[in-house]
C-alpha cells in the first residue's frame, strides 16, 4: 500500500537527489565526486520512485532503454579518450578548452561514466523489481 504522503514526499526528495547527483557529477574532476558516485545517487532516487510508484511508472518516465543509456555512456567515455589520440597525445589525456568554465575531456569522461553506471544499475534494478512483481 502506497500512501499519498509517501508518494508526494518521494517526488520532492527525488528532485533534490537528482540535483545533488548532478552537483557531484560536475565537481568530480576537481574534487571528490564524479560520474560514478553521481550516477549511484541518481539510481537511488529512481529506486525511491519505484517504491513510491512502480517499475512501469519509472520506465515510462525515462523515455529511453536503460541499456541504451549505458551503451551511450560507454561510447562517450571511449570518445573522450580517443579525442586525445587525434591530437597526437596519449589515450585519455586531458584536453581543456579555453572558456570561463573548466571544460574538457575529463568532464566528458565523467558524463560517460555517469550514463554508463546509471543505465547499467537502473537496468538491473528494474529487472529485479519486475521479476519480483
Amino acid at each position: 500500500m502506497r500512501s499519498v504522503i509517501f508518494r508526494t514526499t518521494a517526488h520532492i526528495v527525488i528532485g533534490i537527489m537528482l540535483l545533488f547527483s548532478l552537483y557531484l557529477l560536475l565537481r568530480g574532476h576537481n574534487e571528490p565526486g564524479g560520474g560514478f558516485i553521481g550516477a549511484l545517487i541518481a539510481v537511488i532516487a529512481f529506486a525511491l520512485m519505484i517504491l513510491a510508484e512502480s517499475a512501469e511508472y519509472v520506465r515510462q518516465r525515462i523515455h529511453f532503454s536503460p541499456g541504451l543509456i549505458a551503451v551511450s555512456g560507454v561510447g562517450i567515455s571511449l570518445f573522450s579518450g580517443l579525442f586525445a589520440l587525434f591530437l597526437n597525445r596519449p589515450f585519455l589525456s586531458g584536453i581543456w578548452w579555453k572558456t570561463s568554465l573548466p571544460m574538457g575531456t575529463p568532464l566528458l569522461f565523467d558524463v560517460g561514466v555517469y550514463l554508463a553506471v546509471f543505465g547499467a544499475v537502473l537496468s538491473i534494478l528494474l529487472r529485479i523489481v519486475e521479476d519480483l512483481e
